[in-house]
C-alpha cells in the first residue's frame, strides 16, 4: 500500500467520515473538507489534487469529491489505528473520553502494525470504540450500524445510547456531566418548538433538558 503524508491520512480520513456512517452528509465539496480540517480553501483543494493525483479520491467540479477504493482503504487503516488508540487510551490508561481523540490524533500516524495488533490483541479485538464507533478490521471492513441521532426520535420514543460524535471535547465533557454515556437509556419528553430543547428523561429516574446541537451529536438504538 503507497505510503503517504499524514496530512494526507487525515484529509482521507476526514472525506470518509463525511461519506459514510453517522456523520455522513451526501455531497463532500472542496469548501466542506476545508471547514472541517480546519484550513484555507486554497489548501484543502491543493491536498485533494494531489490525491486526486495519486488515485486516492475523484474530485468532479461542482459535484464535490468521492473517495476511490485505495483512498477509502487508507482511510478505514487510519481509522482503525485511530480507534483503538482511543480505546487503549480510554480503557487501560483511564483517560476519559474527552481527552481521547486529541492524544490519539497525534499518535495514529506514528504506529508501526506491530504495535497495532498488540494494541488489538491486549483489548481482545474490540468492534466498537471508546464513542460507540465501528473498528475498521485489519482487511479494510466495517460495519457501520443504522442509528439514529437522537434529535430524530419523536416525543415518547426510548433508545439507548451508542455512539457519540468525538468532534468537540467540551461538549462530550458536557454529555459526562449530565450523565449521558454510553449504554445510558433515554426516553423522550416534550419536544420544545422553534428547534427548541427536548427534554429526556434519563434512565428512568430524572429529567435533563437538551439542546438540539447536543441532540445531533448523539446516536441511538430505539428500543
Amino acid at each position: 500500500m503507497e505510503t503517504i503524508s499524514a496530512a494526507a491520512e487525515d484529509y482521507l480520513k476526514t472525506i470518509y467520515k463525511l461519506q459514510k456512517g453517522c456523520e455522513a452528509v451526501g455531497r463532500v465539496t472542496t469548501s466542506l473538507v476545508a471547514e472541517r480540517m480546519e484550513v484555507a480553501a486554497a489548501s484543502a483543494t491543493n491536498m485533494i489534487k494531489k490525491l486526486a493525483d495519486k488515485s486516492l479520491l475523484k474530485h468532479t467540479p461542482y459535484r464535490g469529491v468521492e473517495l476511490t477504493r485505495a483512498g477509502e482503504r487508507l482511510a478505514l487503516e487510519t481509522l482503525r489505528h485511530h480507534r483503538l488508540l482511543e480505546l487503549y487510551l480510554s480503557r487501560e490508561l483511564g483517560f476519559a473520553w474527552d481527552r481521547v481523540h486529541a492524544e490519539a490524533e497525534r499518535m495514529e500516524h506514528a504506529i508501526s502494525e506491530e504495535f497495532e495488533e498488540r494494541i488489538d490483541q491486549a483489548l481482545g479485538h474490540p468492534t466498537v470504540g471508546a464513542h460507540g464507533e465501528p473498528i475498521p478490521t485489519r482487511e479494510g471492513e466495517i460495519h457501520e450500524p443504522p442509528y439514529l441521532r437522537l434529535s430524530e426520535l419523536k416525543t415518547g420514543q426510548q433508545a439507548v445510547i451508542r455512539r457519540v460524535i468525538d468532534r468537540s471535547a467540551e461538549m462530550l465533557r458536557y454529555m459526562d456531566q449530565i450523565g449521558l454515556q454510553l449504554g445510558t437509556r433515554v426516553e423522550i419528553g416534550t419536544r420544545a418548538p422553534f428547534n427548541g430543547p427536548l427534554l429526556l428523561e434519563v434512565e428512568a429516574q430524572r429529567e435533563q433538558a437538551l439542546g438540539l446541537e447536543v441532540a445531533d451529536h448523539i446516536f441511538v438504538e430505539p428500543v
